[in-house]
C-alpha cells in the first residue's frame, strides 16, 4: 500500500498508484537511476544475481535456534543467518498457506491479487485458486533471460492455467497440494507428487528429495541467471487422511536425524518429533545452500529464506510442540505468532555479513527487490504492494513502508505503523480494536486504545 493511500482508499479504488522505491542492488550507486546503467544491468550477467527463495512451511519465530530456541539443532540455518542479515520484524502477506504465496510471488495484497483465504474445499486438480489474470515472480525474470524451477509444496491450484509450467516456472518437481505425507507423497488418499504437469513417484523423504531436485537445477543452470523456488513441504503437521487407516499419525523424520538428540525413531512424544523434523528441514537448507558454495556461485545469489506463516498453536496442528515465542498465538490468526516470522537474506555483493534488521518488511517485497536486482522496470499494467526492502536488509535506510495492512476472515484486520500496531482479532475475546506498542510489548498483553485514543483513531482512519 502506498504512503499516500488509506486501505480504505486502497479497497474502493484498487487504484496504480505507485511509490517511488530506491533501488541499491549494485555497488556504483550514483549510475543506478541512470539510462546506460540500467541497460548494462540488463545485458550483463554481472548485473543478474540468481536468486533462491526457500519458503518453509508453519515454522514458527521460536522454532530455529538463530532466532532463540536453545533446544532445536538448526546449525546449518544458524550459520546462514551470519553470513547474511537476520530480520527480527519481517511479515507475511497472510497468515494462512495458500493466500501467503500469492502476496508472495506477485507481491500484491491478498484483496488486490484475488487470493485472501484459504480454500480447501476443493481438490488442489480442480482448483484455479490464484487468478489466471496475476502475474508471478518466475514470468517477470524470463524477461531478463532467467531460467526458472520450483521444487516442492505448490499449493495455488492445479488445474490448467494454475500449474506452475503455466504461470511461468521452466520446471517443477513437486506435491501439489497444501500437504502431503512425507515418504509416500500422499495427500487425501491421492498421490500429490507431480513432474510438470503429470504425476511423479519418488523415493525417499520429502525433504531431502525436494532439496536434492533444487540442488539438481541449479547445477544444470550455475552457468546463466537463474531463480530457484523451493518451497519445502515441512514443518507441516501430519494430516490423518494422509496416511492408510490404522497408521499413527506423526511427524515424520529419518531414524539418523532422531539419533543426533538420542532420541529412538518411535518416540511418541510430539516435541521430540517436531524437533527432528526441524533438523532434517536444516540438512535440506544446507544442501541447497552448500550446492551453490560448492558451484563458487555465492557472491553472485541472492539467498532468502523464510516462512509462509507462524506456527499453528493449534492442537494436533502443532500447539504441542511448536514456537511462536516471545510472539502471541500463531497460524490464521493476525496476532503477532500468526504473521511475524523468520527471515533470513544473503546477498555477500549486497549485505554485510552478521547483520540484522529491525524494520518491518513485508514478503511482498521480495517481487520487487528480484525484479531491481535483476534489472527489471517494475511494471506498469498493475500495482505491486511490496516495495524493494534492499536499502533496509543493508542498515542504510528504515522500512519504505509507512503501513503494513492485513485482512483476514470475517472480520479480523491489522495495521503497523513504526513500532504500534493496531488489531481486530476475531480469535479474541475483545472483538473490538486493540491498540499495542510492539517495541515495549512484543506479547501484545497491553491494550493502549484507551491511553493513546488519539493514535489509535488515527490508525483505525487510515486502516
Amino acid at each position: 500500500m502506498s504512503h499516500n493511500a488509506s486501505r480504505r482508499n486502497f479497497l474502493k479504488s484498487l487504484c496504480h498508484g505507485a511509490a517511488a522505491l530506491t533501488v541499491c542492488s549494485v555497488p556504483v550507486r550514483a549510475f543506478q537511476n541512470n539510462a546506460l546503467w540500467r541497460h548494462y544491468e540488463r545485458n550483463s550477467s554481472a548485473g543478474k544475481p540468481n536468486i533462491v527463495l526457500i519458503f518453509v512451511d508453519n515454522i514458527g519465530y521460536g522454532d530455529l535456534g538463530c532466532y532463540g530456541n536453545k533446544i532445536v539443532k538448526t546449525p546449518r540455518i544458524d550459520r546462514f543467518a551470519r553470513e547474511g542479515v537476520r530480520c527480527t520484524d519481517f511479515y507475511i502477506g497472510s497468515p494462512s498457506c495458500m493466500p501467503s504465496r500469492g502476496a508472495l510471488l506477485t507481491g500484491r495484497h491478498g484483496i488486490r491479487n484475488g487470493l485472501n483465504e484459504q480454500l480447501w474445499k476443493k481438490d488442489e486438480l480442480e482448483q484455479v485458486a490464484l487468478p489466471h489474470s496475476e502475474k508471478i515472480l518466475p514470468r517477470y525474470l524470463s524477461d531478463a533471460g532467467y531460467v526458472s524451477g520450483c521444487f516442492g509444496k505448490w499449493n495455488l491450484g492445479f488445474i490448467e492455467g494454475s500449474r506452475p509450467t503455466d504461470r511461468g516456472f521452466d520446471e517443477y518437481f513437486g506435491n501439489i497440494s497444501g500437504n502431503c505425507d512425507y515418504y509416500t507423497y500422499i495427500y487425501n488418499g491421492r498421490n500429490d507428487l507431480y513432474r510438470n504437469t503429470e504425476p511423479a513417484k519418488a523415493d525417499g523423504y520429502s525433504t531431502y528429495v525436494f532439496a536434492d531436485a533444487a540442488c539438481d537445477f541449479i547445477e544444470r543452470n550455475k552457468d546463466k541467471p537463474f531463480f530457484c523456488y523451493v518451497p519445502f513441504n515441512a514443518a507441516h503437521y501430519p494430516n490423518p487422511r494422509n496416511k492408510p487407516a490404522g497408521t499413527p499419525c506423526l511427524w515424520q523424520a529419518p531414524d539418523e536425524v532422531f539419533a543426533r538428540y538420542g532420541y529412538s525413531p518411535d518416540a511418541l512424544d510430539e516435541r521430540k518429533r517436531y524437533r527432528a523434523v526441524l533438523t532434517a528441514l536444516d540438512d535440506g537448507i544446507g544442501r541447497v545452500l552448500d550446492k551453490i558454495d560448492q558451484l563458487k556461485l555465492t557472491q553472485n545469489t541472492i539467498v532468502i529464506l523464510l516462512s509462509d506463516n507462524g506456527a499453528f498453536i493449534i492442537p494436533a496442528r502443532g500447539m504441542e510442540c511448536a514456537s511462536n515465542y516471545p510472539l502471541r498465538a500463531g497460524g490464521t490468526t493476525l496476532w503477532e505468532g500468526g504473521i511475524r516470522v523468520p527471515c533470513i537474506v544473503r546477498w555477500p555483493a549486497r549485505i554485510k555479513a552478521g547483520s540484522v534488521c529491525r524494520e518491518p518488511l513485508v514478503s511482498m517485497d521480495i517481487v520487487p527487490m528480484a525484479l531491481r536486482a535483476a534489472g527489471l522496470d517494475l511494471p506498469t499494467d498493475r500495482h505491486l504492494d511490496g516495495k524493494d526492502p534492499t536499502a533496509a536488509l543493508a542498515g542504510e535506510a528504515s522500512s519504505p513502508h509507512k503501513y503494513i495492512c492485513w485482512s483476514w476472515g470475517s472480520n479480523s484486520a491489522a495495521i503497523r505503523m513504526g513500532r504500534y500496531k493496531l488489531l481486530r482479532e476475531k480469535q479474541s475475546t475483545n472483538q473490538d480494536w486493540q491498540l499495542f506498542d510492539l517495541e515495549t510489548d512484543i506479547g501484545e498483553t497491553a491494550n493502549l486504545r484507551s491511553a493513546k485514543p488519539e493514535l489509535a483513531d488515527h490508525l483505525i482512519a487510515e486502516y
